[in-house]
């Protein structure tokens, strides 16, 4: 068969332009159902209300129809997982946060997807430092109380956190490794039950995102230690950071993102990072964020991407160093 280098240029004119008119009409059809939105937490935690806020705001922009799905478990892989064995359509999506991003990778032996190869990054939403936190009427008012008292009786003073491996665990661990003292982990399955037993007094202190605990911080249930960014949050000015506070350089923060399953069609990934960027630069919106402590952040999806390879090996060297372990 004689094929020859114009046949050979018209063949790929032609590709090229099929592949441009297909492009082009999965971005007019695209999306042509509710998008599906997974939250890998139980409703009322941080990751919840940054998840439909922002849903909210581009759902007033685009006209497009999310459908928040909760599904918690397993330190967010549950709901990463389904995000992962999703069909990469464009209706299937997950935000994810440093935890079960970053940190698990190294946190458990089998972890059920692979952070870098089985999900497309599309856009970061935010970031928020921790706090520590504790009921209102409890004896320690500051982090020097509860390090003297753990001196004292080591083990005795027992912290909750939203499960094992998340950022606000592996956090505490790194603080306790600094502080050379020893506290007792209480892991829960998501935010709810954990500050419910603070307040009650029945746990002495918990640990999570400021957006997940300052409404409970400002009507008045529970009161705040100290909080883990290298400067004071705004919304909290009376809580020192843990660098102030004789641990010099001390931080940890846990950062939210957007991302879709492995293989999502470029038009797509540029629509969605479009949208999600043009919601977090509304003044509505970043007021909503910052009234929960956190910032702003959106970006391109290869900055996203970067920031989990990065956040792998940093967070792995904490886990390893920690001792901490899932099987």
């Amino acid at each position: 068969m004689n094929i020859t280098r114009r046949t050979v240029t018209g063949l790929a004119l032609a590709t090229t332009f099929a592949a441009a008119f297909m492009g082009s009409a999965h971005a007019q059809a695209w999306p042509n159902k509710p998008i599906r939105f997974v939250v890998p937490f139980p409703a009322g935690g941080g990751t919840d209300l940054i998840g439909r806020e922002l849903t909210q705001k581009m759902t007033e922009a685009t006209k497009w129809n999310f459908v928040i799905d909760n599904r918690p478990g397993s330190g967010g892989n549950i709901g990463i997982d389904n995000v992962a064995k999703s069909p990469p359509d464009g209706h299937s999506l997950v935000l994810g946060q440093t935890s079960n991003l970053a940190i698990n990778a190294t946190l458990y032996d089998k972890l059920p997807y692979d952070p870098v190869k089985d999900l497309t990054p599309i856009s970061l939403v935010a970031s928020a430092p921790l706090t520590l936190v504790v009921a209102t009427n409890s004896k320690y008012r500051t982090l020097s109380d509860i390090v003297a008292a753990s001196k004292a009786k080591p083990g005795s003073i027992n912290f909750a956190t939203s499960g094992n491996g998340t950022v606000a665990h592996l956090a505490m661990e790194l603080f306790q490794r600094e502080a050379g003292i020893k506290l007792m982990h209480i892991p829960y399955k998501g935010a709810a039950q954990g500050i419910n037993d603070v307040m009650s007094e029945r746990v002495e202190v918990y640990v999570s995102s400021i957006p997940t605990l300052l409404g409970h911080i400002k009507n008045g249930k529970l009161r705040p230690l100290v909080v883990t960014s290298l400067k004071r949050v705004d919304d909290l000015p009376d809580a020192p950071t843990i660098a102030e506070s004789g641990y010099k350089g001390f931080e940890a923060v846990t950062w939210f993102g957007v991302l879709g399953p492995a293989n999502l069609p470029a038009d797509v990934v540029g629509r969605l990072n479009t949208e999600i960027n043009k919601a977090l630069q509304t003044p509505a919106l970043q007021k909503q964020l910052s009234d929960q402590g956190a910032d702003v952040l959106g970006g391109s999806p290869e900055q996203f991407g970067k920031l989990i390879r990065d956040d792998i090996v940093r967070w792995g060297k904490v886990v390893k160093d920690s001792g901490a372990k899932i099987d």
